[in-house]
């Protein structure tokens, strides 16, 4: 199942979308879902409470704005450092050389603020007098449907709902101002999600191909199970004496491409373009200025 956050006629929905992504049917959801998006939803079928009933036709997707199918998480997203050994090395003649060696046992963990959120086609404001070094990051993002403390590796994926595509834009240069990453990371617009969330049922997060071009440039590519710290792996580490809710997004990670590691340096900058593919899920784009 694909579930979209949306608005048509002023109002916001929630809808499932048809395998191909071209239309979707709204659900008879309350002013509750009406307000939290697909999170709502999340919520009551871990609950054990049935799917709404269809509220009408289907809508062309074209014909509706997608929002981001969690518009406002319930609090910080979990966030991964340096989770692919080919973003490790291309870093390693970089300012974070020393930040999360390869051998390291324990993955980086850093949260982004709910209010980076933001949906597909929505900009991503650069902050102008803030930063000079905007940079991407696609990811995979695991939101959480069951929830628990201490949950052990071997029974995680029991406790993922579904997937989605995140952007893990980052302000490099106050990243290396502050030393942690949480201000770097979390400004207004700094992550992008969507375009909808597609459930544990339909696909198997661990081993996706994932894509990103800037321009029309391919930058980044590779697949999910080239992790270094693999999905069950971190929700174990994020419920280690923390509890989980239904609805967390762990943002899992990005691999080498990024714009801080090429010669020179690319920046994002007023009128790029931020395109995000992720097998079986779809795609996230959005603008820069």
């Amino acid at each position: 199942m694909r579930v979209a956050t949306f608005r048509w006629g002023g109002r916001r929905a929630v809808g499932v979308v048809s395998q191909d992504g071209s239309e979707l049917t709204p659900l008879a959801v309350d002013a509750r879902a009406q307000a939290m998006g697909a999170l709502a939803l999340i919520e009551d079928m871990v609950a054990g409470k049935p799917r709404p009933a269809a509220a009408g036709p289907r809508l062309p997707v074209s014909a509706v704005e997608l929002e981001a199918p969690i518009p406002r998480p319930r609090r910080n997203l979990f966030c991964v450092g340096r989770n692919y050994r080919s973003h490790a090395r291309e870093l390693a003649s970089s300012v974070f050389a020393d930040v999360g060696k390869r051998e390291d046992p324990w993955p980086i963990i850093f949260t982004k603020f709910p209010e980076t959120v933001v949906g597909p086609k929505a900009p991503i404001m650069l902050p102008r007098g803030i930063s000079a070094q905007t940079d991407y990051e696609a990811e995979l993002a695991v939101v959480i449907g069951r929830g628990g403390t201490n949950i052990r590796a071997a029974r995680a994926m029991e406790h993922v709902w579904g997937y989605t595509i995140v952007n893990d834009v980052s302000a490099r240069d106050v990243q290396v101002r502050h030393t942690q990453w949480v201000l770097g990371k979390s400004f207004d617009t700094f992550c992008p999600m969507g375009p909808w969330l597609v459930d544990a049922n339909e696909i198997d997060g661990r081993d996706l191909q994932l894509r990103c071009w800037i321009n029309g440039e391919l930058r980044q590519e590779a697949r999910t199970s080239e992790m270094i710290f693999d999905i069950p792996t971190l929700i174990e580490t994020c419920s280690r004496g923390i509890t989980l809710y239904p609805g967390d997004v762990i943002a899992t990670g990005t691999p080498a491409g990024v714009g801080m590691a090429m010669s020179p340096q690319s920046w994002l900058r007023t009128g790029d373009q931020v395109r995000i593919e992720i097998e079986g899920i779809g795609v996230l784009e959005n603008p820069v200025q």
